[in-house]
């Protein structure tokens, strides 16, 4: 399996001191690694029953777009609120620091449905938890959340867990 690490910067004290940031676009920007962390996420649900796959605004759009043509299906897109153009329904979720809301089209989703929602890094786990019941509320079902970082101190993987959904990262890092 790839492992991304050696492709991700850490940035210390940031946003704020204390922080190591886990800077991903030295990932992206290595087309060779881009490719292996594509063909990584492929290569593990090929074989798998998924309907459509869902990336979070906004690095989530970068993996979730060519996973999704790689696998041959369709790519949804959830985003923050007030970006879609269509019927929406919506989902708060708690940030540090205050509420945030996401969305995602009303028709996005048919009952039924089998789900991969894919995101850059699990922190607290607040976005992916929120359109996980996105989906849930359009009556499809999520087969796993993965993302290429899984920072488990902050717990987002734990209560994505705790939930009952299952979650894949390529990779985690432990402290701040």
């Amino acid at each position: 399996m790839f492992d991304p690490k050696p492709y991700i910067r850490t940035v210390p004290d940031w946003p704020e001191a204390g922080v190591q940031f886990r800077d991903i676009t030295t990932l992206f920007s290595n087309n060779q690694a881009f490719r292996q962390l594509i063909d990584a996420f492929v290569q593990r649900y090929i074989n798998t029953e998924i309907d459509c796959v869902i990336g979070l605004d906004a690095r989530g759009f970068i993996l979730g777009a060519p996973i999704a043509y790689e696998l041959n299906k369709a790519f949804i897109p959830v985003r923050k609120k007030g970006k879609l153009p269509f019927e929406t329904i919506e989902e708060a979720y708690n940030l540090e620091y205050g509420q945030a809301e996401i969305q995602i089209h009303s028709d996005a989703l048919k009952p039924g449905d089998k789900v991969l929602v894919i995101d850059d890094l699990i922190a607290t786990g607040g976005t992916l938890n929120a359109s996980c019941k996105l989906v849930k509320r359009l009556g499809a079902e999520v087969v796993e959340c993965a993302a290429i970082v899984d920072l488990p101190d902050l717990g987002g993987s734990q209560s994505l867990k705790d939930q009952g959904f299952d979650v894949f990262s390529l990779c985690s890092y432990s402290g701040l």
